[in-house]
């Protein structure tokens, strides 16, 4: 991947020009939609190419707009420069519908489901986060295998799987964590349970980098090209108790929005880099307890990395063209917000999915006839309980029958395949199949 291009920098407009420019609608309705999608010099070069004055001239004119705008961040380049970040529309609109998804009513179409179903929900984004996180950082294995490692609590068998248990594992702590303010310690302990065992170094997990080791370059892995300097290891110290600082700073009388706040500390600290390895996972740590912590709870059941995997080169690239345009955060504040969005979305669509498969198998049920009243009952409970165990003689104390007919009436449902049969011991339990929507159907 190579550097985004840099823009020129023409300094102040001339007036007289600017003013004679922005009186004509059309470059009025340009800047209005460079500055919604948030276009960078190479794409508002490209689209400007065929307009007067030149596309130079107007970047100046659209960055002193953007300027006027941006709001500083308490932290700087090398070069003193500070990282600076403005609300567009878009940005607006973004935080509006995740503020909107996060009322109290997302769920309330689907109660049926997901009041019983949300843990079963919550391990398995859980999983897919600790997964995509790993595999955006290099781990190499598949889904299905990494999910069935987590699942039956299998023994890594190489280091892309550790990646993704110690993910995983760190992930499933930060609740434990949120009462707690920020601090060098805190980011410690989640770099070296999200490190351990998958470092050529042992002795670096959980510390910054030194002076005296080699200095680290962030490079393309394809073509070895520089992407990033981050700062040197000396100032580790400073900065980022700076932005534990940050973390911790009570709103104001400048308002940050929570996500914009967390989407900025995930920047800062992949930007410090202050570790040997495993910054990105870390800083994506940092993102989700900071949301956790400021009562977003829907993130819970949100997989922004999976979203993040998808569009790899998006998020290099914006992480890039911040840095790249005068540290201007809002280019990686536009992307994230888009990530999230779309993360929503597919948890959206999953409980529609959900709700249209309990409603079929809820509809078959009453077309079974080959079921009695108890047995439709049974699955109507194992649906909404789909981690529940049956017994003979809990299904016999429920619906006061005789032992014979509550033993009837689970061997039939097994032996449909509406059950699973299971041996404990002497005595046999019964569990729904993952598949029962599938296997439910009227005779």
């Amino acid at each position: 991947m190579k550097l985004p291009e840099k823009g020129p920098d023409l300094g102040l407009p001339d007036v007289n020009l600017f003013r004679n420019v922005m009186n004509s609608d059309r470059v009025r309705d340009l800047f209005r939609q460079a500055n919604y999608e948030y276009w960078p010099w190479e794409e508002f070069k490209y689209k400007t190419s065929h307009l007067e004055p030149s596309p130079e001239v107007l970047w100046g004119f659209l960055k002193f707009l953007r300027r006027s705008s941006m709001k500083p961040l308490p932290f700087s380049d090398m070069n003193g420069k500070p990282f600076l970040y403005w609300l567009p529309d878009k940005v607006q609109e973004d935080l509006h519908y995740i503020d909107q998804s996060f009322g109290g009513g997302f769920f309330i179409e689907g109660t049926d489901l997901i009041p019983e179903t949300k843990e079963r929900y919550i391990v398995s984004s859980l999983m897919e986060e600790a997964i995509a996180s790993s595999q955006i950082e290099g781990a190499a294995t598949t889904r299905p295998i990494a999910k069935e490692m987590l699942r039956k609590n299998l023994k890594p068998q190489d280091r892309s799987q550790q990646m993704i248990l110690n993910n995983y594992k760190t992930i499933l702590t930060i609740k434990e964590t949120i009462d707690q303010p920020m601090s060098v310690f805190l980011l410690r302990d989640f770099h070296q349970k999200i490190t351990m065992n998958t470092l050529d170094d042992p002795n670096t997990s959980g510390r910054f980098r030194k002076k005296e080791e080699a200095p680290i370059h962030v490079m393309d892995q394809q073509d070895g090209v520089v992407l990033h300097i981050p700062p040197p290891a000396n100032r580790l110290p400073e900065l980022v108790t700076q932005l534990c600082d940050f973390a911790n700073q009570e709103q104001g009388k400048v308002f940050i929005h929570p996500v914009v706040k967390a989407i900025i500390l995930h920047f800062w600290l992949a930007w410090l880099h202050p570790y040997v390895d495993g910054n990105g996972r870390t800083a994506r740590t940092l993102f989700y307890w900071y949301m956790l912590k400021h009562k977003y709870w829907l993130f819970e059941y949100l997989s922004i990395s999976r979203i993040f995997l998808k569009s790899k080169q998006q998020y290099q690239k914006a992480f890039l063209h911040s840095e790249q345009d005068d540290n201007d955060l809002t280019y990686f504040l536009i992307y994230h917000l888009r990530a999230i969005r779309l993360a929503i979305r597919e948890l959206q669509d999953y409980l529609k999915r959900k709700q249209i498969e309990y409603r079929e198998t809820l509809s078959l049920l009453r077309k079974a006839s080959w079921m009695n009243h108890r047995q439709q009952a049974l699955i109507q409970h194992a649906l909404k309980h789909p981690d529940f165990i049956y017994t003979i003689e809990s299904h016999k104390n429920s619906h006061r029958v005789v032992y014979q007919t509550a033993r009837a009436d689970l061997l039939t449902l097994a032996e449909k395949g509406c059950l699973e049969k299971i041996k404990a011991g002497r005595t046999f339990r019964f569990r729904i199949p993952k598949d029962l929507p599938k296997l439910v159907s009227p005779e």
